[in-house]
């Protein structure tokens, strides 16, 4: 197999830097027109809540159990379950008089628990800020209330509440424009390399003894004549 040097490669990079180029900017254009203009922005609001006896903590008369953190922990996944279930759904779309169906609407929330700690994390991600702060709270609400009727939890009590966001978390126009930049810079190359693969026209002495034959003459080019 022939091998290629580190200056023939840099002479078939050089040779096709206008292609490269080409691809890479019509690459970013295309990615940068997705990202600006059909990617729909969407906003993160979350909420907190403590799950636990809060009022015998403050009061001293009992620590918090490490057993009672982990537990709680082992839990997360029934806590899950209960804020996406169709009691809550349904009752934060009957209180926020949402036309959503219960798929999207449950789609919308994520449940997870801080670590090391008996804190619950709601977030809702949204299209619109306002609505995601609005359903990351009424969820939060509406979950205190079943989480406290259904595992018989003494206290839940709300951290922090939602706050509407300023910034979208999607589209990370940042992250997708250096991707695609490098995305177009590797297909430019590549189709450097399978053009220069292709291409069967002899161009310097090396490429006709390649064929086995001798160079027996090369009419050099005049440079008066290119300047005319």
């Amino acid at each position: 197999m022939e091998e290629i040097t580190l200056q023939e490669l840099f002479f078939i990079l050089r040779k096709r830097l206008g292609l490269i180029v080409l691809i890479t900017v019509i690459t970013v254009s295309c990615v940068a027109g997705v990202t600006f203009f059909l990617m729909e922005p969407e906003y993160e609001s979350t909420t907190t809540l403590l799950l636990g006896k809060p009022q015998e903590y403050q009061a001293g008369t009992q620590g918090i159990e490490y057993s009672d953190i982990q537990l709680n922990q082992k839990l997360i996944s029934t806590y899950a379950e209960i804020a996406k279930s169709h009691k809550v759904m349904d009752q934060v779309k009957l209180n926020l008089n949402l036309d959503d169906s219960y798929g999207l609407l449950s789609s919308y929330v994520n449940v997870s628990m801080l670590r090391d700690t008996e804190i619950i994390k709601v977030s809702v991600v949204h299209t619109n800020p306002v609505t995601a702060s609005t359903l990351a709270n009424e969820t939060a609400n509406v979950f205190m209330e079943t989480v406290t009727e259904l595992m018989k939890i003494d206290n839940v009590q709300v951290v922090d509440e939602a706050k509407t966001p300023a910034n979208p978390i999607k589209p990370n126009v940042k992250m997708n424009l250096a991707i695609s930049l490098v995305l177009g810079v590797m297909i430019g190359i590549f189709i450097a390399f399978v053009l220069e693969a292709f291409d069967n026209s002899l161009k310097t002495p090396a490429d006709v003894e390649k064929l086995g034959l001798k160079v027996i003459g090369m009419i050099p080019i005049d440079k008066r004549a290119e300047g005319k």
